[in-house]
């Protein structure tokens, strides 16, 4: 356990420091943004076509109201915590690559909700949005990536262990 805690720790230094990178943010960090901008307002387009993305930025075109994703809130940081979880634990590569492909893309479905949902309730109540942006959202995105981890742990072996079949359902 102590081994596991050293490793993350570590990795988060590791990948924290290149995270912030001026190589990482132009081919990483920016574009992975950019991209959540985008996905999100072609979904928010289905329903409301007044929604436009620039860059970063998501804005109604019929009430000028607009967010803007910034470091913190464009998931990179919650996928580096599972990353370092994920990379940590003692498990065989091929369960841990398998648990940052699933993982990222939960982490990152969730945070499409976070962009859009941040968008809307911003239109309707600014205190709302300050309280969902700085503290639901935030816990939320956090839980997600706890609840990743430790299902992703439930079911892998460790380093060595042969793979253990996930239980067995109670017939009725």
């Amino acid at each position: 356990m102590a081994r596991f805690f050293v490793v993350f720790l570590l990795l988060l230094a590791v990948l924290f420091g290149l995270e912030l990178t001026p190589w990482a943010q132009a081919w990483v960090v920016v574009p992975w943004t950019n991209a959540l901008a985008s996905i999100s307002t072609s979904i928010v387009t289905l329903f409301d076509a007044g929604v436009v993305a620039s860059g970063k930025v998501i804005r109604s075109v019929d009430n000028g109201f607009a967010v803007s994703i910034e470091a913190g809130c464009n998931g990179v940081e919650a996928t580096i915590v599972l990353l370092a979880a994920i990379l940590a634990f003692p498990a065989p590569w091929r369960y841990k690559a398998i648990g940052i492909a699933i993982g990222v893309v939960a982490v990152q479905l969730l945070n499409v909700v976070r962009v859009i949902s941040l968008f809307y309730i911003g239109q309707w109540n600014r205190e709302a949005f300050e309280w969902a942006h700085q503290y639901v959202w935030q816990a939320l995105i956090m839980l997600d990536v706890l609840i990743v981890w430790l299902i992703w742990v439930r079911r892998v072996p460790r380093d060595g262990d042969e793979a253990v079949p996930p239980p067995a359902l109670a017939a009725s």
